[in-house]
């Protein structure tokens, strides 16, 4: 096969790649990781399940490659993260409910034993909490101006993202993700006027 057959077969195949990843996400988004079954994200891209088997072998492996585009999106080199930043981190979130309620269904399922993204879940908030951690450090030196460590404040300051995550999910119109977030840096001592 000619080398531009090649390279537009590859093109193709990471195209149809991404237009099920994306089909993926939404249906875990409306059904939860147990409730999507591969059939549905066939159907929703145009194919039989075995043709969705030719480009992910499993179930899990889809899920993985939806986890790891979402962290794509999201991605800023550790030494670029501020508190500032994540408050721009939330208010973008606002604006794509999808992709946060994908996310807030796997985690929830993810704290049972056996499920498919409890090890993915798990690596991730450890990276988390040590990035944030370095952020605090960074910003507030060895203890922040309520007296705690970086440490202690990572997983507060994550809880809170990940918490107003579900409630405004929960109620859009009572809950101002952006807004109650930069409230928790103020708690913090950030200025965010």
């Amino acid at each position: 096969m000619p080398y531009g057959d090649v390279m537009n077969a590859r093109v193709r195949g990471e195209e149809r790649r991404a237009e099920i990843v994306g089909a993926a996400l939404e249906v875990i988004a409306e059904r939860g990781y147990r409730g999507a079954s591969l059939a549905a994200v066939a159907e929703r891209v145009g194919l039989t399940q075995q043709g969705l088997l030719h480009h992910f072998p499993t179930k899990e492996a889809l899920l993985v490659a939806v986890l790891q585009d979402r962290d794509r999106w999201d991605a800023v080199p550790d030494s670029r993260w501020r508190t500032d930043l994540l408050a721009s981190l939330v208010e973008y979130n606002a604006m794509r409910p999808a992709i946060i309620q994908t996310f807030s269904a796997l985690l929830g399922e993810s704290v049972t034993d056996g499920h498919p993204a409890r090890g993915y879940f798990t690596e991730r908030y450890a990276r988390v909490r040590a990035s944030m951690t370095a952020v605090l450090r960074g910003e507030y030196g060895d203890r922040l101006p309520s007296g705690l460590t970086p440490e202690r404040t990572a997983p507060l300051l994550i809880a809170v993202m990940d918490g107003l995550q579900y409630q405004w999910l929960l109620d859009p119109d009572s809950v101002d993700m952006p807004g109650a977030f930069r409230d928790f840096l103020r708690l913090l001592g950030e200025r965010t006027d």
